[in-house]
């Protein structure tokens, strides 16, 4: 008989203000108030490490969206868009907290290797090994002109300029070994200077001499998520990411996603272990199904239109204010936006035979990502189909509303995932490599 430990999935817990849901902040028990609010955050952190989360995770625009009617009126509006800079966030957080993994996003497109290898380097060291870099290539012209450019890259570009920068970051991350702290007091030598390293980098975007003034992360580096899941994107995941926050509604797609990233990730000389695949859900928890449904139904009936189709021109980067609100979403030919989530917004909107106002709700409430409503029960019986059908290495739990939706989670049925062994009722490890299983990367310069 083996005695081999079963499979155990990882959960992230993506905290979005007051809820991930555009009409979160106008549920029952929701203080819209605490959108900057430390103490707040600190709550749903210490939830979630309560709940034995492998991580949480926070996504970061650079400016707020205009790209609907060409101004901010209808997101600031409609929208909760006041958020703390994320990489601050994690600092303060990682005093709070002693396990769980801290994740933010930051931008490939408007930043430069050299600051933030140093940012999550420090943080990494900050937190004993517990942080994540989402690396984005941005989505929109709203944040090209906040950084003296007047429109954003093509998606080419901005996915070549991403792997020079990562290529860069992680050398920065390398350029002090392991071993090369002496720390010898009596001999006076503080480090072994044959052990830092100049990068010399010359590429087409970025000339970065090096070495970094932060020693190497406690993780070698730390962990690296990555979400694009259009041809490149997939195919710099596969080269690049250890964790990929993905968007399939539906299990067949979920599992087509995976085996074509494990497909990819082979090709480029790694193993399907070294990446965890996490689809996007938020669930919906009632004490019976009908009161789920009917707290989708409330959160649905108080989002705007308008709202939605804001949130959705963001991430298209087009204004969809140009077209009727009681006709389908037209087939557009260029995206310079997020063309992944044009995709299944397009695909979700045919099949479903919606009209654009139909379609802002829509929108507005999964951002394309999958909705479970039910008891505890039965969403502990989605995840363990979805996980038990190897569609997923778990999931990126997106609150609704908050602090309620991830505490009922964390309650109710993160004890039945428990009791089933399909998840940790201790951490085990120190580090968010360690939850994850991940191996800590070798030193190129050693």
């Amino acid at each position: 008989m083996s005695s081999s430990k079963p499979k155990q999935m990882h959960l992230g817990a993506f905290l979005m203000s007051v809820g991930h849901h555009a009409a979160g902040w106008r549920f029952p028990g929701v203080d819209p108030a605490n959108t900057m609010n430390f103490a707040y955050y600190k709550k749903l952190a210490q939830t979630a490490e309560a709940g034995k989360f492998d991580l949480i995770f926070f996504a970061d625009r650079l400016a707020i969206s205009d790209r609907y009617d060409n101004r901010f009126d209808t997101t600031v509006r409609y929208l909760a868009q006041a958020r703390p800079e994320p990489i601050s966030l994690l600092g303060a957080l990682g005093a709070v907290t002693d396990k769980i993994g801290l994740a933010a996003t930051a931008s490939t497109t408007y930043n430069e290797p050299f600051f933030l290898a140093r940012a999550f380097a420090t943080l990494d060291h900050l937190t004993g090994g517990r942080i994540a870099w989402n690396i984005v290539t941005s989505t929109n012209d709203g944040e090209a002109l906040n950084f003296s450019k007047q429109e954003h890259l093509e998606h080419e570009t901005r996915y070549g300029r991403a792997h020079e920068f990562l290529d860069v970051v992680t050398k920065l991350w390398d350029s002090w070994e392991d071993d090369a702290l002496v720390l010898d007091k009596e001999n006076g030598v503080y480090a072994d200077p044959s052990k830092v390293h100049y990068l010399h980098h010359k590429g087409d975007w970025f000339g970065v001499r090096g070495p970094l003034n932060v020693t190497r992360p406690p993780q070698g580096h730390p962990v690296l998520i990555q979400a694009g899941s259009s041809d490149t994107g997939r195919d710099f995941a596969a080269q690049t990411a250890e964790v990929i926050f993905s968007s399939q509604p539906q299990i067949a797609a979920a599992r087509e996603f995976r085996n074509d990233i494990h497909a990819r990730v082979l090709k480029y000389g790694r193993t399907p272990d070294s990446i965890k695949i996490l689809p996007g859900v938020m669930p919906i928890i009632g004490t019976t199904q009908a009161e789920a449904e009917e707290k989708l139904r409330h959160l649905e009936d108080l989002v705007h239109p308008l709202g939605g189709l804001a949130l959705l021109s963001d991430s298209m980067n087009h204004d969809l204010s140009v077209y009727s609100l009681d006709e389908p979403l037209p087939d557009l030919k260029e995206i310079r936006g997020n063309q992944s989530r044009y995709k299944l917004v397009q695909e979700m909107s045919k099949r479903d035979n919606l009209t654009l106002r139909q379609l802002g709700k829509r929108f507005g409430g999964s951002r394309s990502h999958r909705v479970v409503a039910g008891t505890a029960e039965q969403i502990a019986d989605n995840f363990a189909e979805w996980f038990g059908s190897g569609a997923c290495d778990g999931f990126n739990l997106m609150p609704a509303y908050l602090p309620e939706s991830l505490t009922d989670f964390v309650e109710q049925v993160v004890p039945i995932l428990q009791e089933r062994g399909l998840f940790r009722r201790e951490y085990e490890g120190d580090t968010l490599r360690q939850h994850l299983g991940l191996e800590r990367p070798k030193n190129r310069f050693a």
